[in-house]
């Protein structure tokens, strides 16, 4: 195969595992956000800031690989 082409194979895997990635690390901090709020209600409002901290610093991540992946095709 051309260089070229597996460029655009490993841009494309590499793009599906960030985003799956992100998926599982939303869906878990969810998880452990509910389980918290179940456990201790009071502590809701916490959790949810902190929940939605760690989501946003996940987004950016996740961005980053993905930029990071679609550049390798580029160059």
């Amino acid at each position: 195969m051309e260089l070229a082409v597996l460029k655009y194979i490993a841009a494309g895997l590499g793009a599906g595992l960030v985003v799956i990635g992100a998926g599982f690390g939303l869906g878990k901090i969810g998880t452990a956000a509910l389980e918290g709020t179940a456990r201790q209600p009071e502590a809701g409002s916490a959790l949810r800031t902190t929940m939605i901290i760690i989501a946003a610093l996940l987004e950016g991540a996740a961005m980053l690989g993905l930029v990071i992946c679609l550049l390798t095709m580029v160059m």
